[in-house]
């Protein structure tokens, strides 16, 4: 077993008196952090073992306040350990259920509906997360945090959050009522087995506009317009407005605006899981091209006028 794993697990009391060689561990998908399937004393469970750097963009304490309030709401799975110092997290691991991805969730016949449903039950559930994500504010934030690092931006990139400001207005108009949101729903944060979804990872997790978490799934999913319907029907209790669809579709390009900063980031950072200069600057021509349409200017009035 790895080193690192060795004495993350001399931290957890659960595995108190566990010999190394007695417990074996398997990596599993992640990020920006290292995620391990450990299993020990007949049972299973996921460490979660931060990434460098996590530590000055996340706040900790709030996740595992988050991250319980989420389990008790059974969204989440139960959080077993976790040490708000740094971050190492041990939760249960849920037997039976998928990991989900962009493909399943285009080919699996009624995913968009179970994320729907997993994500009302968190926004119903009455629970109060800590921290308050507003998207106009973490823009500047990010964006003072590239900037201290001189960090190259996409070409344009200032001029569009200026043309964002359309969306603020056409969202203050109508404010939403704030529910605790998961805010970084990629489909490899949902477990599925057919018939429930589980939603993983509240690192970004707050106070929100819930349709922020509908929005962000779909476009990290690649769901087709049927696809936003269904999903938007199950979450509405089939009563859909144009409004609730220009929401959603809102912040189809907000969340790709938002992402862009956060993958630059871990470009800056040199995270090698992914290429991430490529990654942001896909989601920004994704962003530039859908508040470049006509479409977008409807969903905008549609959520201005709304009743």
């Amino acid at each position: 077993m790895d080193e690192q794993i060795a004495q993350a697990l001399q931290r957890i009391p659960v595995f108190k008196g566990t010999r190394v060689e007695d417990a074996s561990a398997e990596r599993l998908a992640g990020l920006t952090n290292k995620n391990y399937r450990v299993e020990a004393n007949g049972e299973s469970f996921v460490l979660r073992i931060p990434g460098e750097g996590t530590a000055e963009y996340i706040d900790r304490e709030v996740e595992e306040h988050n991250a319980r309030a989420a389990a008790e709401a059974e969204v989440n799975a139960e959080v077993l350990f976790f040490d708000s110092s740094d971050g190492l997290m041990l939760t249960k691991y849920l037997e039976g259920y998928e990991t989900m991805s962009p493909e399943a969730f285009v080919s699996k016949l009624g995913a968009p509906t179970r994320a729907a449903q997993v994500l009302k039950r968190m926004h119903s559930s009455g629970k109060h997360f800590r921290f308050r994500f507003e998207l106009f504010g973490m823009i500047e934030e990010y964006l003072g945090y590239l900037d201290q690092r001189d960090a190259q931006l996409p070409e344009g990139y200032h001029d569009v959050v200026k043309e964002a400001e359309a969306v603020r207005e056409a969202l203050d108009a109508h404010p939403a009522s704030l529910a605790p949101c998961h805010n970084d729903p990629l489909t490899e944060n949902f477990l599925d087995n057919g018939e429930r979804m589980w939603l993983l990872d509240w690192e970004y997790s707050g106070m929100n506009d819930p349709f922020w978490d509908i929005g962000d799934v779909s476009v990290e999913a690649g769901l087709s317009d049927d696809q936003d319907m269904e999903m938007l029907e199950a979450y509405c209790d089939g009563s859909v407005s144009s409004a609730d669809v220009g929401r959603m579709k809102i912040y189809k390009g907000m969340a790709d605006l938002l992402w862009t900063l956060w993958g630059l980031i871990q470009h800056v950072n040199e995270n090698p899981a992914d290429d991430f200069w490529a990654y942001s600057t896909q989601r920004f021509e994704r962003c530039k091209a859908l508040m470049g349409t006509e479409d977008f200017g409807n969903y905008l009035r549609a959520v201005r006028t709304a009743e």
